[in-house]
Formats: C-alpha cells, structure tokens, sequence
C-alpha cells in the first residue's frame, strides 16, 4: 500500500515535469528560449563563397527544355556540383515576367530551380532540398544579390545562403549564375530548427517570385517608358493605369479609403523623392502607384480568412485554420501597435530594414509592387526573410537621379506610399525606442561594413574571383567592360551611401523626405554617378546573337 502512495506521487510529479516542460517549449521564444538551429553540410560545400563551384547539367535534350522553358514544368535531369553527381533530379525555369525579359534579350539564360527531392522525398544535396539558380538579369555587377544576401546573413537577418556557381551543359560552357538555397524546409530547420513556424510569400501579382503569386500581370504596362505615371505635366488618364487584366474600372483602382481622385497621383516637385515622386498619402510613389493589395502590405482589415487570400494562398508550409486565426491575430497586434515584443520579432527585423534600407530596393515591400519578401510566424511572432535583390541599388523603374537615390531617407523609407501603409515598418517609427534602436543599428553598420574598409575589400576581392568567369561568359546579359563599369559604379555607389547615412544619423543630412525637399544644399552630391551603369529594367544591355 506504501509502495502504491509512493508510486501515486512520482506520477504526479513526472506528470507536472512534463506539463511544464510542454509549457516552457511551446513559449519558449517569449521566454527567451531559442530554438536550435539544424547544421548541414551543405554549408560548408557549395555555399562556401570563397570561390566559384561548378555545376554540369546533364539532359539528354537540353534544346527542347529551352523551349518549354516558359511553361515552368519540372523534367529530369542530373546535375554534377564540383564533381559530385547528383541523378533524378527536377529542373525547371523559375521567374514570371523575368521569363519573357530573357527572350526579350535574344537569348536563352534563364534562371533555374531544382528539386533534389521532386522525384524522390529522401535526396537531398547534402541536406539541401531546393537550389534556386539565379542568371543575373538587369544586374551587370553580378553582386547585387550576392552582397544584399551576404549582408543581411552576416548582420543578423535570417537570409539564404548563395555562392557564385559556373554552369555547364553537357559539358558545354554556359554561364555564371548565382546559386542560392531555396527558401524551403532546409532553410527553415537551418534557422528555426526541426519544429519550425509557418512561412508565407504574399503576393498579388506575377512578378519573377515563381509560381502561385498571381497572373497576368505585364511589366511593360508599368514601364514608365510606355506609360507616364510620373505626370510631369499634371495630366492623368484612367487608361494610364496598368491593369493586371488588362480592364479597368474604378473600383480596380487600389485605394486603402476607397476613394480615387487624379489629386492623389504623386506630381513631381524639384527635390523629390526617386523617380521624381512625392508621397501624398496611400498607396503611391516612385513611378505611380502601388499595385500591391492591402493583405501583401499586412495590413489588418478584419477576420475573414478572405480577407488575406494574398498571403494564406502563398502558404510555403502546410496551414491550418489555427495557423490563419493566429497570423490574423499577430497582424491585428502589429497593425495597433500592441505587444510588440511577442507579435515581431524586434531585433532580426529592425537588422532586415537596416540593410534593406541601405540598397533602396524599390521592388520590394517597400516598394510600389509590395512583393518579393518571405513572412515567417512562429507562435504569433513574425520576421521578414529577403528575396530578390537583382533590382536593388536603384535598378528599379529605370531610376536615374543618383543623388536623390544615395540620399535616399533612411526615416522615410516606403517609395509606393506612407509608412503607415507598411505596417512592418511603420511600428519601428511609432516607437521612439524602436527607432533609436533602429539608428543604433544603422550606426553599427556603417562602422562594421564601412568605417572598417570590409564592403569594400569584399567587393574587390569577389569582383577579382569571378571576374575571369564573367570574361568567359557566353550568355552573360552584359560585356565585360559593362561589368567592371558597374563594379567600380557599385562600390562608389555604397560609399557615398553610406557617407549620406552616417551624416543622417547626426544630422547633418536630413533623413526624412520632406526635409529632404525643403533643404537639399546639405545632401551628399553623386551627380557623376550613373545609375544604369549597374544594370536596371530598361538596360537591355548586351545581346547575344
């Protein structure tokens, strides 16, 4: 009977262990337990960027794939990385308007995506799932991705890795590419561990994010060289307003109050913002108009699953109803500004706009398209993950005012529309510790990457190592003048930048885009420097015949 009393207590014991134990992993994050991160061996193997890797694809008809190439269909092939071979794997070209941007070159360089596991769930290059085979279009440094990637990873943003890679087919030169780790399971057990959260990519329209972000969308309608969205000469045409389906009404107009006016079309003013755009509030900016939907801008509208199709459609993890009630619930919570520290997680996204901040990347969620970022939520708490930074440094929407761009206000950062309308954002600057944390960090940065010489000395010595493959390139989209051109463009570029930004964070340079217009005579002069130089949209650059 003794023995029975004794056992009765141990149970209830190891009971109340377990219960506390569930409790104490279920919040951990809160409680500030971290989650174990998983290693792999792909790491230290083709994601050691200290040099160049191969890639052989061997495919018995590689000519037809070109031409089936736009459908996005998996086909197998294998793939040979430094020597070793990998068999049954899929291939397929990646991108949507980048897909036909390529055929507009004359040329075949697509961007790939491979699946070392589409045929068989246990292959993996050596724990990597997914490899994503970047062509390096509009982009004639080659380093656009490559440094924005390396930046965000090494100053504390969960990024994916990359290295630069020399394709081959069938033994056959092809090109230098840019290989980065898909942002798929093997990147989630890296960061987060095996009991990872839930991750999105909002999207609401076909802009080179893959397939499932939307359709039909044309980037030739939002060129400003076809259609005048800046309105230099104050007139405006509902014609002008690029359509995904290529109607218009009214109502396709997106407009955060429902409302619509010609009034709300940013005019240009002298000391503008780039591409010549002043904020007036809603979803406008550089180049016209924001053409995101409110759920990619994560904005809290109500609780309808409905409401966020945009970004519960984009799931890259399987979800659930609870999964959507709590995302709902976490974007309420960022949206009036309440329990911050469990709803965001503050330090890795306050690091991912510091840095996202630094390249004006305008095709981005900051940007007019509000597009080309990852959301994470792990327990309600959510966190920015980068993608696709070839646009960066100004190559978006042909922007040619340097000055204006390496000036660009680090207190003012959203270019498609208010702060507001980026509630990410916005709670860094509705916060007043916030947003001296986030000046802290810039501060950081400017000392690590430049007062130390290292961006500099990186884009030297990476600019050395491929430069003999660039040289050798026969499907580059560039020549090889145009690529040390826009290296030597790069490197002043950040500089200056960063000169402007060191002055902004003490003053000397005003860091807001309406101080910016009232005083421009203290503003960091790069009137020399030729944005173009770096590759953008309307750069076609070199063609192959």
């Amino acid at each position: 009977m003794s023995t029975s009393k004794h056992i009765d207590k141990i149970c209830c014991i190891v009971l109340a262990l377990i219960l506390l134990l569930t409790c104490l992993f279920a919040n951990g994050k809160q409680i500030g337990i971290e989650a174990v991160s998983t290693s792999f061996t792909y790491e230290q193997t083709l994601f050691d960027s200290s040099a160049v890797h191969t890639l052989n694809i061997v495919m018995d008809d590689w000519d037809s794939f070109l031409d089936s190439c736009e459908n996005e269909e998996y086909v197998n092939c294998s793939v040979v990385i430094d020597n070793e071979a990998f068999k049954d794997v899929g291939i397929r070209a990646k991108g949507n308007t980048s897909l036909s941007s390529v055929a507009a070159y004359g040329n075949d360089r697509y961007s790939f995506k491979i699946e070392f596991d589409h045929y068989d769930n246990s292959k993996t290059y050596h724990g990597l799932d997914k490899l994503s085979l970047n062509n390096i279009i509009q982009d004639n440094t080659y380093m656009k991705d490559f440094l924005c990637y390396r930046m965000m990873g090494t100053f504390g943003a969960s990024a994916p890795l990359c290295s630069f890679v020399y394709i081959t087919v069938n033994g056959e030169d092809w090109g230098l590419y840019l290989a980065v780790e898909g942002v798929e399971e093997s990147f989630l057990q890296r960061n987060y561990g095996n009991d990872y959260g839930e991750l999105y990519k909002p999207d609401s329209m076909s802009m080179g994010g893959g397939r499932g972000n939307g359709n039909g969308f044309d980037m030739d309608d939002f060129s400003s060289s076809d259609k005048d969205l800046s309105h230099q000469n104050g007139n405006f045409s509902p014609d002008d307003i690029p359509q995904q389906n290529g109607n218009f009404k009214p109502d396709d107009t997106p407009q955060q109050n429902g409302n619509f006016s010609p009034d709300d079309v940013p005019q240009q003013n002298g000391n503008s913002r780039p591409g010549g755009m002043r904020q007036h509030g809603g979803n406008f900016g550089s180049g016209g108009m924001a053409m995101g939907s409110d759920d990619v801008s994560l904005i809290y509208s109500d609780d309808e699953y409905d409401s966020y199709t945009n970004v519960f459609d984009n799931a890259k993890t399987d979800i659930t109803d609870e999964d959507k009630e709590r995302l709902i619930a976490s974007l309420k919570s960022l949206n009036e500004n309440r329990n911050l520290e469990t709803t965001v997680d503050i330090e890795s996204v306050i690091r991912y706009f510091v840095i996202h901040n630094f390249v004006c990347n305008f095709d981005s969620y900051t940007g007019s398209m509000i597009h080309n970022y990852y959301l994470y939520e792990e327990n309600g708490q959510l966190s920015m993950i980068p993608w696709d930074y070839n646009l960066a440094f100004g190559g978006f929407q042909n922007e040619t005012d340097a000055t204006a761009l390496v000036n660009y206000p680090i207190d003012t950062p959203v270019s498609g529309g208010t702060i507001e309308s980026r509630p990410m954002l916005a709670w860094i600057f509705n916060n007043e510790e916030y947003t001296e944390l986030y000046h802290e960090y810039f501060e950081t940065f400017i000392s690590q990457y430049f007062d130390s010489g290292y961006l500099e000395e990186l884009i030297d010595s990476v600019s050395e190592m491929i430069a003999p493959y660039v040289e050798k390139d026969p499907t580059k989209f560039c020549t090889y003048e145009e690529f040390q051109t826009g290296i030597s463009t790069l490197k002043e570029f950040c500089l200056l930048r960063a000169e402007s930004i060191a002055g902004q964070l003490d003053g000397s340079v005003p860091s807001t885009s309406e101080e910016q217009e009232k005083d421009s005579s203290s503003l960091i002069n790069a009137d020399d420097l030729s944005i173009s130089s770096m590759g953008s949209m309307g750069n076609m650059g070199h063609q192959r015949s």
